[in-house]
């Protein structure tokens, strides 16, 4: 059952469930695609999050009144739709070295070689559940336990781009320099976030990422940044 609950004047979250898992997920993905293939006149954004759909709208076009039994129609069609797949995107990373700084720390936590953390974070394919705190960022599931790290105690004022961090049992990817307090353990040349091209962003909610290890010299045949943490 959804629930539908306000968040102001001209937004509304359809909550479809509590529990963080790939199944609510995929209904919120499914739930997505719908609307945004409906495109309905006065919804302006979608905002795909763990369990939730944010539904950003014109209210001079559609109201509320209005758009909730709309969204309760899309609701019913979701037990019968087909759950789509967004795709794999491979992520080349350079583990260690000045690209992951953290690695080592990583590796005495989990009483593993950094070769085996290295084996194991790889070896994973990660559910992006959504993009947020900064442009870009991958909200992925899907890590191992084994290799789970606590935070840094005093976060870096900057990460680089694309730094590959641990947090908790967490991983993600810094898109942009930002201050951060994840265990960093490598480091992608791919942009996830470029405002210069016609789409943005390099990932999106529903894809999987899956990270390939790289030696230093294809990272730098792809562009990689020599900048240090």
């Amino acid at each position: 059952m959804a629930r539908f609950l306000p968040c102001g004047d001209s937004a509304l979250t359809v909550e479809l469930g509590r529990d963080i898992c790939p199944e609510t997920n995929a209904r919120v993905t499914a739930l997505c695609r719908m609307l945004d293939e409906a495109a309905l006149p006065g919804v302006c954004e979608l905002v795909p999050a763990y369990c939730a759909l944010t539904v950003q709208y014109d209210p001079a076009v559609l109201p509320a009144a209005k758009l909730i039994p709309l969204l309760e129609g899309f609701c019913a069609r979701l037990d019968g739709a087909q759950v789509q797949s967004g795709g794999l995107v491979e992520l080349p990373v350079l583990y260690g070295g000045f690209c992951g700084p953290d690695l080592s720390f990583v590796a005495q936590h989990a009483g593993m070689t950094e070769q085996q953390i290295i084996d194991i974070h790889s070896a994973a394919d990660y559910l992006i559940y959504m993009l947020g705190f900064t442009p870009g960022f991958p909200y992925l599931g899907g890590m191992d336990a084994r290799i789970a790290a606590p935070r840094l105690s005093s976060p870096r004022v900057k990460i680089p781009a694309g730094s590959v961090g641990i947090a908790g049992e967490q991983t993600g990817v810094y898109p942009i320099a930002s201050p951060g307090g994840w265990q960093i353990i490598g480091r992608t040349p791919l942009k996830l976030f470029d405002p210069g091209r016609e789409q943005p962003f390099l990932l999106s909610a529903g894809q999987t990422v899956r990270f390939v290890p790289i030696d230093e010299a294809e990272y730098r045949r792809l562009g990689g940044s020599d900048e240090i943490c």
